[in-house]
């Protein structure tokens, strides 16, 4: 593939790449970066990258990327790489793609089953691999709430591992009109909580065995998971159907954020899947 090389590190299309580091750039111009070859070939497949750089050592490790790649796609020197990214070691590759956030509407037209939603989540870490889990667990759709993170942050996009091209992600929502709109769509809405009422364990058994209550896990659920260091506030729980404790059977002190999302996001997808393949026909 004949491409054409950017090698200088302050030419203006770099800056421009560059610039989509930061928040107030990727709000004014739609986009974002997407750094790294799993990510990329994650937006490269999904028809997503609207620009590719590629620098020489990574277009000869992942030829299948370039055969995919968009009409816009330069050969970059490894100093153009550094200078374009905000990564201490660039992997090679580099996409810019649109910020298209999905709209909770659509979201809810699809009747979804499953829906992780982060309230106030400030790490671009965890909120990523949260995405990233619960795109591994099956959910639908993935929620931020008004003051969370921003899912387009590089740091954010690289832990969601291409993860983020892969179902829909609304933002900015204020947390009450997001559980009320899922619970008038059917939803259980579920706040996940070291002090919760409920045992996560309880209600996997019950949802196993079909003795069920209030909480069944096998029904259309959306889980809420508050911030790292505060969870959610009481008003927060308050809206919640129930409040939910993941059990800590060892030493441990509690679970992280994005651990706990985690079992409580394969604990309904367990439960919904037997489920469903227990329906006749």
């Amino acid at each position: 593939m004949d491409l054409p090389l950017l090698s200088n590190p302050r030419a203006e299309r770099v800056k421009a790449v560059r610039a989509l580091t930061g928040r107030s750039a990727r709000q004014r111009h739609g986009r974002f970066l997407v750094e790294g070859p799993q990510s990329v070939r994650e937006a490269v497949a999904a028809g997503a990258a609207l620009e590719l750089y590629a620098s020489d050592g990574a277009a000869r490790r992942y030829p299948e990327i370039l055969a995919g790649a968009p009409s816009r796609t330069w050969l970059v020197t490894d100093e153009v790489l550094a200078a374009m990214t905000d990564t201490v070691t660039p992997q090679g590759l580099v996409a810019v793609c649109p910020t298209t956030a999905t709209t909770l509407d659509e979201v809810l037209a699809a009747q979804p089953r499953l829906v992780a939603v982060l309230d106030r989540v400030q790490d671009p870490g965890n909120a990523g691999t949260v995405l990233r889990a619960a795109d591994a667990a099956g959910a639908d759709a993935v929620v931020l709430t008004q003051g969370s993170v921003d899912p387009f942050n590089p740091k954010c996009v690289r832990s969601t591992a291409g993860s983020l091209f892969h179902l829909p992600v609304v933002v900015g929502v204020p947390l009450a009109d997001v559980v009320t709109a899922l619970q008038r769509n059917g939803s259980t809405v579920l706040a996940a909580d070291g002090g919760g009422e409920a045992d996560l364990d309880d209600l996997a058994d019950a949802a196993a065995t079909g003795s069920t209550g209030v909480v069944d896990l096998r029904r259309r659920t959306a889980w809420v998971f508050g911030n790292e260091a505060a969870g959610l506030d009481d008003a927060g729980r308050a809206l919640a159907d129930a409040v939910v404790r993941v059990p800590l059977h060892g030493r441990a002190e509690s679970l992280n954020l994005a651990t706990a999302a985690v079992v409580c996001l394969y604990a309904s997808a367990r439960a919904q899947r037997r489920d469903s393949a227990n329906r006749p026909g």
